[in-house]
């Protein structure tokens, strides 16, 4: 049951999904097979329109979709087994013995980012992980602006105007490993021609141009990643 005092409302979903070589999403459905136990229970904070959930889904018994926009709940309903409409940070616990948990560009939107993996550290089952991907403050073409005065909020993408913290591959991995984490596996997306030229270039220059901004990537994550994608378990030390 929802907590009595959370006020849902609507809120514009601007995110989509992204299923082609090199995204983010593409890597994290990689990485959960990669890394993952088939079966057991899933959890995907901030679920949007539940499509990764439901590429995920055919892996495990039981899934979870927590998303705060209330407008998802009919799509959500049909890619999850469960269903929450809340607002993450007044959330006081997740289902307990979670074997994957997936935050998928949502870190950057919390005030308080450090509640929430706690929150999913003490739900995970022994030998569970988490999965998160934000996007990656320096970019290449964020250090560019930069060094023409340029630091411009937009609608969407790294300098989203909703997001409220920026995060490096250095310092996710530092929020994380505080909130009592080790990584375990660190990946980057490239950057989403396909959504910035993908009217412009055939579909054959698309595909060859992702594999080649896909390579390089792996090789400068810190510089050319778009988004930073990681996997963690719970230190047992923590």
């Amino acid at each position: 049951m929802l907590p009595e005092t959370l006020t849902l409302r609507a809120v514009p979903n601007v995110y989509q999904f992204k299923d082609f070589e090199g995204s983010s999403h593409r890597i994290l459905i990689d990485l959960v097979g990669r890394h993952a136990t088939r079966g057991g229970v899933l959890i995907d904070l901030g679920a949007a329109g539940g499509e990764l959930g439901a590429a995920l889904r055919s892996q495990f018994s039981r899934t979870y979709g927590f998303e705060y926009d209330v407008e998802q709940i009919g799509s959500l309903h049909g890619r999850f087994d469960h269903v929450v409409i809340a607002d993450l940070e007044r959330v006081n616990g997740l289902p307990k013995n979670a074997d994957v948990i997936v935050l998928a560009d949502v870190v950057e939107h919390l005030r308080k980012p450090s509640d929430v993996l706690h929150l999913a550290r003490e739900s995970l089952a022994p030998g569970g992980l988490l999965f998160i991907s934000v996007p990656n403050i320096a970019n290449i073409t964020v250090r560019i602006g930069l060094l023409f005065g340029v630091f411009r909020y937009r609608d969407r993408g790294i300098l989203d105007s909703t997001h409220l913290r920026f995060y490096t591959k250095r310092t996710i991995r530092d929020e994380v490993e505080q909130a009592g984490f080790e990584v375990v596996a660190l990946r980057g997306s490239s950057v989403p021609i396909r959504l910035i030229m993908g009217r412009l270039l055939p579909e054959p220059v698309l595909r060859l141009g992702e594999r080649l901004l896909a390579g390089t990537t792996r090789l400068w994550k810190a510089l050319l990643a778009y988004q930073i994608i990681l996997v963690a378990r719970p230190r047992p030390s923590a």
